[in-house]
């Protein structure tokens, strides 16, 4: 992708705490994918946790400085692409929310200032793909019946819609179903999993036994903590379905597949 003057767009991969430390073949799986496209990716070594985990657990003011951090290292950058909605939620939905509570407790607009940059140029990968390169058919290759699992925050708070599924329907050789109770949270949803355990197992169990209804041969999600507590359901239950994130399934061609 390139602006008029020939230059390649130059963007930074915010590949999440997650994805850094339990799933970095996403990471590579997305830099192939746009280096593919013609985009100049970076990855800064300066990045770190966007405070999500710490603002959803109820520290707030906590969370302050690593979303300062998130900013200075980020923004410079045209865009900044992430391989989960959650977080990218976190970017876009919350932090202008940090900015809103600092000015109410008195402490004037410095933060809403610092953290405005980086909100609105900060996209999830199939957004990014579909509302910014303008592409549905990445050229990818992937022979497999395919479910699709919304996770929650692409669905709800960044209203990722149709995005992926267009993405995927445009794979050569792969056959997507649609799962029964799509829309229905996987269970995860980062503590709630540890302090409502019984019941986040049981609706991954639900999720799980959906997606064996459907025939598919994988689930794939944009999140990759979702896929976790899915996969995590599937390993318990025995089943034949494998979690895999959607962007290594776009990045997969029939010269370098993805198994």
């Amino acid at each position: 992708m390139t602006d008029p003057q020939g230059a390649a767009m130059r963007v930074a991969l915010f590949l999440t705490c997650v994805n850094d430390t339990l799933y970095p073949d996403t990471g590579r799986a997305v830099v192939k994918l746009l280096t593919r496209l013609g985009v100049d990716v970076d990855f800064p070594s300066g990045q770190t946790c966007c405070g999500q985990a710490h603002y959803n657990s109820g520290y707030r003011h906590e969370a302050e400085p690593l979303a300062r951090k998130f900013s200075d290292v980020f923004r410079d950058y045209e865009a900044i692409v992430t391989p989960s909605g959650s977080c990218g939620a976190m970017v876009r939905e919350l932090y202008p929310r940090m900015g809103e509570r600092a000015r109410a407790e008195g402490r004037g607009d410095t933060l809403a200032r610092t953290l405005a940059p980086v909100v609105p140029k900060t996209y999830e990968l199939t957004e990014f793909l579909v509302d910014v390169l303008g592409v549905t058919d990445v050229g990818a290759y992937y022979p497999h019946k395919v479910t699709y699992h919304p996770t929650c925050h692409g669905l709800r708070s960044l209203g990722l819609g149709e995005r992926p599924r267009r993405l995927l329907q445009a794979v050569k050789g792969l056959e997507l179903v649609e799962l029964p109770g799509a829309d229905e949270c996987c269970g995860f949803g980062g503590t709630f999993a540890v302090k409502n355990s019984d019941v986040s197992a049981a609706m991954g169990t639900d999720k799980v036994r959906n997606a064996e209804s459907t025939g598919a041969e994988v689930l794939c999600a944009a999140d990759n903590s979702c896929l976790m507590h899915i996969g995590g359901t599937m390993t318990r239950l025995r089943t034949a379905v494998r979690p895999v994130h959607i962007a290594e399934i776009l990045a997969s061609t029939e010269e370098e597949p993805l198994a």
